[in-house]
């Protein structure tokens, strides 16, 4: 049964509407703000229904050619991809200098700190040399001090040998004595 005068337009503002709304959906995820979008999107052109009466296959209705919703302007949408791929990369190189800037510096602050760590190590490395020569001055009077020391401990037994000897005499004199 084919749809007559009335019927047929009210049946292709319906399919119409939704290709509206789809160009709005598509404007909507695209990103862009209320502002960049177009006013009114472009009205795809329709063709007027065809009626039964005027078309010359006796009362078979003509199908109308499918229409696709109207697209967003290509070369906007990439410019704006284009701006924002370039603040995204900015970004990243930006962070990627100021890394490599706090790498300098602290490779400086570390070559600063192993040149102090030299100087300390150096002066250590004097004093300890002039230890060594200091010691080396002092050892012939280590070693006399080493010799007076046997000598002490060889008198010191001496002594203690003549005081057992001593008291071995005291004892014999008294035992003399009592006789």
């Amino acid at each position: 049964m084919a749809a007559t005068g009335d019927e047929a337009a009210a049946m292709d503002s319906i399919s119409r509407e939704p290709a509206a709304v789809s160009a709005g959906l598509i404007a909507a995820a695209s990103g862009m703000a209320a502002a960049e979008r177009p006013e009114d999107p472009p009205e795809a052109p329709s063709s007027a229904p065809k009626k039964p009466g005027t078309n010359s296959d006796g009362g078979v209705e003509t199908a109308e050619e499918a229409v696709e919703p109207a697209e967003p302007d290509v070369n906007e949408l990439c410019s704006d991809m284009f701006e924002k791929m370039a603040i995204f990369l900015q970004g990243e190189l930006t962070a990627t200098c100021e890394d490599y800037l706090l790498l300098e510096n602290m490779n400086k602050l570390t070559s600063l700190k192993y040149m102090e760590m030299k100087d300390i190590s150096i002066n250590i490395s004097r004093n300890l040399q002039d230890l060594n020569n200091k010691y080396a001055s002092l050892q012939p009077y280590l070693d006399q001090i080493n010799k007076i020391e046997e000598q002490v401990s060889s008198l010191e037994q001496a002594a203690y040998k003549l005081d057992a000897y001593s008291k071995k005499l005291e004892a014999r004199f008294k035992k003399l004595e009592k006789r």
